[in-house]
């Protein structure tokens, strides 16, 4: 198979000639080419069957131990001027970024096969959509890639149509940390990834397509490449409204997903339906409103924590036809990690395929994923497929505080809700190699994933402010505030619906609220609590806010916004004086 796209198929040659593969193979999509990739990987030992008749067509792959999670620090943005890139990324010179990583993409596919794949980020006929090909030595990748995206000649076909495409080359390497580089090139709309097997290093049509190299590219086109998921909320009324929020990695963004209303809401008609869990591309509608889709096509989550307790929707997805990363398994080959039942069973085998014992470390590691088609969730909604995406009502950013944020808050304007956003910070979880439980800035829960100067992408996020204006309105949330004991004040999961119900009503013009120096917060009844068992005070401490500690975090702030000198919006350094002066006063 070969392409009618000349650009395409003079870059596989090219890259062929550069990585020396011993045949080259270019993706269809097909059934039968995932039958024969699965096949050849289970001969190889790189892909485990698991239980056929609990977990029909599942499987599980054991990453390298040294290749768990996203390596931020090898991670780099090769833009022609250092300051596009921004303190809030690794730079490198583009020349020196592709002398140096060519050089180890010399000859690495010797005695491997090339797979050429071509992917649309979005829904296939979505003029919201974008495409790429991702070329990969890597059988996992291909798999995944077929899960996460509309892959194959459908793919293939739009971009010979279009003509633009992002490239991505991907090469596991020898897996060694030492020769491991994950460079974006935005000016040429270029990936190259090499020597890192793990998911967000090398399914390229994710984060670094969708959100490094689609946050330029929603620079530059007018419209927001966000790490957000996609919420649909029915009203006992029969209106949906549309949320989008973003949560760093870990922080809950599956679960508030594929929520599941308190037994109170859904007996009086409330439903949910999951558009997406991890990535939103928003983009200005004629009528001034904002609309989001989903570019992928399936979930890359977290295994530990999801049960039958937390997310009872995304465990029932994952029964068939879904690939495990670096779970457990059971004497009888079931997926197992921590958090799924209550004890573990005996006779585990854990993650790096040894005997396990307790005590001696969690069995599954702590970044263990699933992927899995998203139309198998069952609060799955064809919206998803919506080629114009689906009208937002209000955008969300949260992260995990013990301490400061309040459950929710609402902004005072558009400039007011992109402050929010620019300041959030967050304790830090296992999706991305470091220490956990350090509190960090996650701007937009986009440190890790824009791949610009985050000045100039606040002043993106208020240009679109300026330029429409029927806008959803901006909240912050904070499900981990805990209370001196150490123990979580507010219940979070199916009821943190509670917080959604007063977030729609305050974008209908409606739900009790005061002025604070923060934005509005709910008054302390304005939040549904029966049957929660909250009292009155714990609600009013979960919705206070102690000034003093207010005051040390607008230094932290003013501290972190000084990194990016000029690049720097005035209208966040105003938003800055307004709720300083504020709380000073």
């Amino acid at each position: 198979m070969t392409t009618k796209n000349k650009a395409l198929e003079s870059w596989v040659t090219e890259v062929a000639a550069l990585t020396k593969p011993d045949k080259i193979h270019w993706c269809d999509g097909s059934e039968t080419e995932k039958k024969t990739i699965i096949t050849e990987m289970v001969k190889a030992g790189s892909l485990i069957p698991l239980n056929e008749q609990s977990h029909p067509g599942c499987y599980l792959h054991r990453s390298d131990p040294s290749d768990v999670a996203r390596t931020e620090h090898l991670t780099f943005v090769c833009s022609k001027n250092k300051d596009d890139a921004g303190p809030n990324n690794n730079w490198l010179d583009p020349k020196e970024g592709h002398t140096k990583i060519d050089a180890l993409f010399a000859g690495c596919m010797k005695g491997r096969t090339m797979y050429v794949i071509p992917y649309c980020m979005g829904p296939i006929d979505s003029p919201l959509a974008r495409c790429g090909v991702e070329i990969s030595d890597s059988p996992y990748v291909v798999i995944n890639m077929r899960i996460m995206t509309r892959m194959g000649n459908q793919a293939l076909a739009r971009i010979e149509r279009e003509g633009i495409f992002v490239k991505g080359l991907h090469s596991t390497g020898d897996l060694s940390p030492e020769r491991r580089f994950i460079m974006h090139f935005p000016e040429e709309l270029t990936i190259k990834s090499i020597g890192s097997g793990y998911g967000g290093n090398a399914l390229l049509g994710k984060k670094c397509h969708a959100l490094r190299l689609g946050s330029w590219q929603a620079k530059t086109e007018g419209w927001l490449a966000e790490h957000m998921l996609i919420v649909g909320i029915e009203n006992p009324q029969g209106e949906r409204h549309y949320v989008a929020a973003a949560f760093p990695s870990a922080c809950g963004k599956t679960n508030l997903a594929m929520l599941i209303p308190p037994q109170v809401y859904r007996e009086k008609g409330w439903k949910v339906f999951t558009v997406g869990d991890d990535i939103a591309w928003i983009h200005p509608g004629k009528d001034g409103r904002l609309y989001a889709i989903n570019p992928e096509a399936g979930y890359f989550g977290v295994a530990p924590g999801t049960a039958a307790g937390t997310n009872p929707t995304a465990l029932n997805m994952l029964n068939k036809d879904a690939i495990f990363t670096n779970v457990a398994v059971t004497k009888d080959m079931q997926p197992w990690w921590e958090g799924l039942t209550k004890s573990a069973p005996e006779g585990l085998t854990d993650w790096q395929g040894r005997h396990w014992e307790a005590g001696k470390g969690p069995a599954a590691h702590p970044n263990s994923r699933f992927t899995v088609s998203a139309k198998q969730c069952g609060s799955y909604t064809p919206a998803a497929e919506e080629p114009a995406g689906v009208p937002l009502s209000a955008i969300v950013f949260g992260g995990r505080r013990k301490e400061l944020a309040p459950l929710v808050v609402e902004s005072v304007s558009w400039a007011h809700g992109v402050f929010m956003g620019a300041s959030v910070a967050s304790e830090t979880t296992a999706a991305a190699t470091g220490a956990v439980g350090v509190v960090r800035r996650d701007p937009m829960a986009m440190q890790p994933f824009c791949g610009y100067n985050f000045g100039d992408y606040w002043s993106h996020w208020l240009s679109i402010g300026k330029k429409h204006n029927n806008l959803p309105k901006i909240f912050h949330v904070n499900w981990f505030r805990q209370d001196k004991a150490g123990k979580f004040m507010w219940p979070g999961f199916g009821d943190n619906m509670r917080v959604l119900e007063w977030i729609l009503k305050r974008c209908a013009g409606k739900g009790e609220a005061v002025r604070t120096p923060i934005g509005y917060l709910p008054t302390t009844d304005a939040i549904n609590t029966d049957g929660t068992g909250l009292t009155t005070e714990t609600m009013r401490e979960l919705l206070s806010i102690e000034a003093p500690a207010w005051k040390s975090e607008m230094n932290g702030i003013k501290e972190y916004f000084d990194k990016f000198g000029t690049r720097m919006p005035t209208e966040l350094i105003s938003e800055h004086k307004r709720i300083t002066n504020e709380l000073n006063s």
